[in-house]
C-alpha cells in the first residue's frame, strides 16, 4: 500500500483533461453542468479551485479552517486554458500528497475536523470524477472513469457506502446522489467520511479505512510503517471484520478498528477498535491487541482509556463490554486500569447463554 493518492491525483486529471479537450470547443457558459445549479465552465472552474484549495491545506496545514486564498482566471480565458489550469492545480496536489509526510492531518469539516494526504488526495480524486461527469452530461457527453480510481475513493472516504459488486463508479454516483441503484433509495443529502484521529498522551488512535482494511487483511502495513514484530495476528483478524462490514454496508468509522500510532517515532503500535455498532441497551464491545515489542509500556492503558472516553461521550452508548480471557492476566490489569469492572455472575453467565460468550472469557463492563 505504497500509493498515499499522488498516482491517483493524476489519473484523475487525465481522465477529466482528456473529456473537457475534445469539448473545449462547446458552449460552456450556457450549458447547466447536469444537476448543478453552476453551468460548465463555473463547474470545471470549481475544479481548479478544489485542487489548490486541498493542496493549500497539505502545504499550510491549518487545524481549524481553510487556508484564506483562491484563484481567479484572468479575463478572457478559454475553455482549453481551464483544462490547463485543471492540469495546473492537479499536479499541485499531487506535489503536496506525495511530500506530506504520512502523520501531518489538516483542517477539513467532514466529519471529524481533518484529513490526511491520502484523505485530501480521495477528496480531489472525488471533485475531478464527478463534477467532469456533471460537464459531461450538461454538454451530452460520454463519461465513465476507470473502476479502479472509483473503488479507490469509495474505499478512502466512502467507508459507510456498502459498494454494489462490480460497478464502483454507479455506487459512487449514487452515494452522491448523481444516480439510482438497485433497492436503494435516491439520496438528496450525501457527506464523504475522513478517517476519524483519537488523541491521548504519547499515542493518536487512527481510524482505519477499508482500504487500509484490506491491506492488512492481506498481509501488508495498511500503509502504517509498524514497530519491528507488528502488527500482531489480532490487527489482521481484526481489520477482515472491518471489511466484512464494510462489504455488507454496516460499517461506521466511528465504531471501528484504530491503530495506535506513536507520537515520538510515527510507528504503529498495534491495534484498538470495537466489534460493531452498540446494541439496543447501548452496549458495544472492545478489543485491543499490542505487537510484542511495545508491551507493558501502558500503551494498551492509555489507547483504551481514550476510546472509552470518546465513545461514552457519545448519545447512543451507556455500556462498554470486554471479554478477556481468565487466564490473560495483563489484559485484566489494562481493563482494571481503564476503568472496567467484573460483571456478575448472572450477567456473565446471560452472556454465555445468549451471546455465546466462551467459557475461557470473562466479562468486564464500563459504564458512562
Amino acid at each position: 500500500m505504497t500509493d498515499m493518492g499522488g498516482d491517483r491525483v493524476e489519473e484523475a486529471v487525465a481522465s477529466c483533461s482528456a473529456l473537457l479537450r475534445a469539448a473545449a470547443g462547446s458552449d460552456w457558459d450556457g450549458v447547466r453542468a447536469g444537476r448543478l445549479e453552476w453551468n460548465c465552465r463555473r463547474t470545471a472552474e470549481h475544479i481548479a479551485s478544489d485542487l489548490i484549495a486541498y493542496a493549500g491545506q497539505l502545504a499550510g496545514r491549518p487545524d481549524s479552517a481553510y487556508v484564506p486564498f483562491g484563484i481567479t482566471l484572468d479575463e478572457g480565458t478559454g475553455n482549453a486554458e481551464v483544462v490547463d489550469v485543471i492540469e495546473t492545480t492537479g499536479a499541485l496536489l499531487a506535489a503536496a500528497v506525495r511530500t506530506t509526510p504520512r502523520e501531518v492531518r489538516a483542517f477539513h469539516p467532514y466529519p471529524f475536523r481533518s484529513a490526511n494526504r491520502e484523505g485530501f488526495a480521495a477528496m480531489g480524486v472525488a471533485e475531478v470524477l464527478l463534477h467532469t461527469h456533471d460537464i459531461a452530461e450538461g454538454l451530452g457527453l460520454p463519461y465513465e472513469p476507470p473502476a479502479g480510481l472509483c473503488d479507490w475513493v469509495l474505499t478512502r472516504i466512502f467507508p459507510h457506502v456498502r459498494p454494489e459488486p462490480g460497478a464502483p463508479w454507479s455506487t459512487l454516483l449514487w452515494a452522491t446522489g448523481r444516480g439510482d441503484l438497485p433497492g436503494r433509495e435516491a439520496l438528496t443529502e450525501w457527506r464523504w467520511n475522513n478517517n476519524l484521529v483519537i488523541g491521548a498522551e504519547r499515542l493518536t488512535l487512527q481510524g482505519v479505512t477499508p482500504a487500509a482494511a484490506a491491506d492488512l487483511r492481506a498481509g501488508g502495513t495498511g500503509g502504517f510503517e509498524w514497530i519491528e514484530g507488528g502488527p500482531f495476528e489480532g490487527t489482521r483478524d481484526a481489520a477482515g471484520m472491518i471489511v466484512s462490514a464494510y462489504e455488507k454496508g454496516v460499517h461506521r468509522p466511528e465504531w471501528g478498528m484504530f491503530v495506535l500510532v506513536r507520537r515520538e517515532d510515527g510507528l504503529a503500535v498495534g491495534a484498538i477498535g470495537f466489534h460493531g455498532l452498540p446494541d439496543e441497551e447501548a452496549r458495544a464491545e472492545v478489543g485491543y491487541d499490542l505487537a510484542e515489542n511495545a508491551r507493558g509500556r501502558g500503551y494498551a492503558t492509555e489507547a483504551l482509556r481514550a476510546l472509552c472516553e470518546q465513545a461514552l461521550a457519545r448519545d447512543d452508548v451507556k455500556v462498554l463490554l470486554a471479554a478477556i480471557d481468565r487466564d490473560n492476566a495483563p489484559s485484566q490489569r489494562v481493563i482494571a486500569r481503564a476503568g472496567f469492572t467484573r460483571v456478575s455472575e448472572d450477567t456473565e453467565r446471560l452472556a454465555r447463554e445468549l451471546d455465546g460468550l466462551e467459557d475461557s472469557l470473562r466479562l468486564y463492563a464500563r459504564e458512562s
